[in-house]
């Protein structure tokens, strides 16, 4: 799935649930507009909603390090 177009939008709502996860202030509103986000965007796409959140949590959570 690396030539999945994945909107920076996306991921920053990753970002942010992510963080608020780690801190333990998860909200329902964010977990929801999240997954609302998914939802959303695979079905505009034609992607798997899993295939899609499985790479941008990846993205997030075990970015890999930069080549400089």
């Amino acid at each position: 799935m690396a030539d999945t177009d994945i909107p920076e939008s996306l991921i920053e709502l990753e970002r942010k649930a992510w963080a608020e996860q780690e801190a333990g202030a998860l909200t329902v509103e964010t977990a929801a507009a999240v997954q609302a986000a998914y939802t959303e965007h695979a079905a505009a796409t034609g992607q798997s909603r899993y295939e899609l959140e499985r790479t941008v949590k990846k993205l997030v959570r075990h970015p890999e390090p930069d080549d400089a």
